[in-house]
């Protein structure tokens, strides 16, 4: 894994992390959405400064940032940093590859397309819980592998937030059927 890549502000990670592979315990598959959230950014959990609960995006980066939302799922980030404490991606879709039975189980879901379309779906399918928060990324039971060749991308506005919801911050993987949602008009990013 190259560690030098987490030492990049969140939108160039979230861009970066587009078409790598992302295995947990053996199940997993191809990154095709992720959101970029840095410290200066109000719809960030490190705008109001480290908390018990953020304290993850404030450690190395490199690491998983795992919380629960709505009291019911949860969400995987990768921490980063470029001399910035305070920034994460969230990985919010992959196209399963590795691991459909397992988790299918999990899921519940048979459709392929409905296994990981969504940060929480994501997590569920993965077996990503709290027991993973600040985890290093490159250790077992996390295997990450980035591209070789650089995708074609889309970007757009984030989603799910109030606050800065505006900011471009959005990556997908051009012509993917597995995103939590389309983005609107598709721009390249």
């Amino acid at each position: 894994m190259a560690h030098d890549l987490f030492d990049e502000p969140a939108e160039t990670v979230a861009r970066a992390l587009i078409g790598a592979e992302l295995e947990v315990d053996g199940v997993g598959g191809v990154i095709v959405e992720t959101e970029a959230y840095d410290v200066a950014d109000p719809a960030s959990h490190s705008f109001v400064g480290p908390t018990p609960r953020n304290a993850p995006m404030f450690g190395p980066p490199g690491r998983a940032y795992v919380y629960r939302i709505y009291g019911m799922h949860w969400c995987f980030n990768v921490v980063c940093d470029a001399g910035q404490a305070g920034s994460a991606v969230l990985v919010r879709a992959l196209e399963p590859r590795v691991g459909l039975d397992r988790m299918r189980e999990r899921r519940g879901v048979v459709a392929v397309e409905a296994l990981c379309s969504g940060p929480g779906k994501l997590c569920q399918a993965l077996g990503i819980d709290a027991a993973l928060n600040g985890r290093p990324l490159d250790e077992p039971p996390f295997a990450l592998r980035l591209h070789v060749q650089r995708p074609e991308l889309v970007q757009g506005a984030r989603i799910g937030i109030t606050k800065g919801a505006q900011t471009p911050w959005r990556f997908g993987l051009r012509g993917s059927r597995f995103l939590s949602r389309p983005f609107p008009a598709a721009e390249p990013a």
